[in-house]
């Protein structure tokens, strides 16, 4: 989080959201986010996570009895224009018929703020988001990239208290939403703006998030640090939604998974006739046969720069997902053995 701490407290309390149809968007949710802190909203499509986004904004309201404060304000009844939020739309929703710089300082302008002060403004955050030299460009000669950082700092030029991203970075292709988002990490680090962001893309919560919510079905799933969600899932959904997981159904006999292939200890001395665990494809270790607390067949084998990715039949009741070092030789139909460590295993709660 940004030690600068600065921008605006937002409390959520009991917002739930139903259409005129009886659609009901999202269940009743309770929100603190600290002043500063970066939010990321992750889920699948129709999850919620954009309905509550738009409650915060002042684009909806709630249902009765739900409220929105602002550094303990009652923001609730109060019209988007008078929030002081910036937004950020997937379709950035920028003017074509004017330049970049316009662009930018349009929320100046009709503030009144004076013509050399917006100036100045506009210039300081061209610098800051990368685009100087593009002042006098029209925005339908930028690149998707470009268009992206123009958004941000029209967003951001009005000092908003808090700033509201809806999956900013969606419409661009896979190599430049990488680039762009290590980009915006540090411009959110840099100004230390209440930050609260939409995104169905798990990466990008990971890298963004001071804390990450994880929505299913219209209510909150789990809330947690990236390493928190990553490493303690509260179930199978938000595990597998997640980052890769095997899951696997065994019982538990003296504190060890009872597998096809072996036995793997847990934390604990438990015994239960069925069991649900999650381990991460990184934190199963490859070794001969005879050495693993497991053993398997390589069904396929996948280059993937950084590391092999390996399908493994027979250790578990179902394929394994096992991520080995890019440096080991190993194709399908070699036996190996595999080894996790009890902390890596992570005991769910049943369906």
């Amino acid at each position: 989080m940004s030690a600068a701490g600065h921008g605006a407290a937002v409390r959520i309390e009991a917002c739930g959201k139903t259409f005129a149809d009886g659609t009901r968007a999202l269940d009743p949710a309770t929100l603190d986010i600290a002043r500063g802190e970066t939010l990321v909203l992750l889920g699948p499509s129709g999850c919620g996570k954009t309905t509550m986004l738009r409650i915060i904004a002042g684009l909806e309201l709630p249902d009765p009895g739900g409220k929105v404060l602002f550094d303990g304000k009652d923001m609730t009844s109060v019209p988007i224009e008078r929030r002081n939020v910036g937004m950020v739309f997937q379709s950035y929703a920028l003017f074509p018929n004017m330049t970049v710089a316009d662009n930018i300082g349009y929320g100046l302008k009709i503030r009144g703020v004076p013509k050399q002060e917006r100036a100045a403004r506009v210039a300081e955050l061209v610098a800051l988001t990368n685009i100087t030299g593009l002042e006098n460009r029209r925005i339908d000669q930028l690149s998707g990239g470009q268009r992206q950082r123009v958004a941000l700092a029209r967003a951001v030029a009005i000092r908003p208290g808090i700033l509201l991203l809806d999956e900013p970075l969606t419409a661009l292709d896979a190599a430049l939403r990488d680039r762009l988002r290590g980009e915006l990490n540090r411009l959110l680090r840099a100004l230390g703006i209440t930050t609260i962001y939409v995104t169905h893309d798990q990466a990008e919560a990971m890298e963004l998030g001071d804390r990450i919510v994880v929505m299913r079905k219209g209510a909150i799933a789990q809330i947690g640090s990236p390493r928190e969600i990553y490493f303690t899932p509260k179930d199978r959904f938000v595990a597998e939604f997640v980052g890769a997981a095997n899951i696997i159904e065994a019982p538990i006999e003296n504190g060890a998974l009872v597998l096809p292939g072996g036995r793997l200890q847990v934390d604990g001395n438990a015994t239960a006739p069925r069991t649900i665990a999650m381990i991460r494809p990184e934190t199963i270790r490859v070794m001969e046969p005879v050495g693993g607390s497991l053993s398997g067949i390589i069904d396929s084998v996948s280059f993937v720069g950084d590391r092999l990715r390996l399908v493994v039949s027979g250790a578990s009741g179902k394929l394994l997902n096992v991520d080995a070092p890019n440096t080991i030789q190993a194709k399908a139909g070699d036996r190996i053995g595999l080894s996790v460590a009890p902390e890596s295993i992570r005991l769910l709660p049943e369906d």
